[in-house]
């Protein structure tokens, strides 16, 4: 999508129904600076879960649950960073 000479910006975030926000800007207002904030807060989290799962995993006394709750954090760990992914690809086409 784009706006002027810079594509609309994919935001961290979803709308109503699951849909997907964009922002119309150049790039420099409050609100690119609080996706950016963010985009780094998911990519912090994804890594912390990373290192968590790896130690769970590594647990022989993980129960199914811990192990199934662990999976449904990754899942949402995982869309989180291919917005971000998505978003930035965007951006610097």
């Amino acid at each position: 999508m784009k706006y002027g000479a810079r594509p609309a910006r994919l935001l961290p975030w979803t709308g109503s129904e699951g849909k997907p926000c964009y922002l119309l800007t150049d790039g420099d207002g409050p609100l690119s600076r609080l996706a950016d904030v963010v985009e780094a807060t998911h990519l912090d989290m994804a890594e912390e879960l990373s290192d968590h799962a790896a130690a769970l995993l590594a647990d022989a006394r993980a129960t199914p649950e811990q192990l199934r709750f662990m999976v449904h954090r990754m899942r949402e760990a995982l869309t989180a960073v291919r917005r971000v992914a998505e978003s930035r690809g965007m951006r610097s086409s």
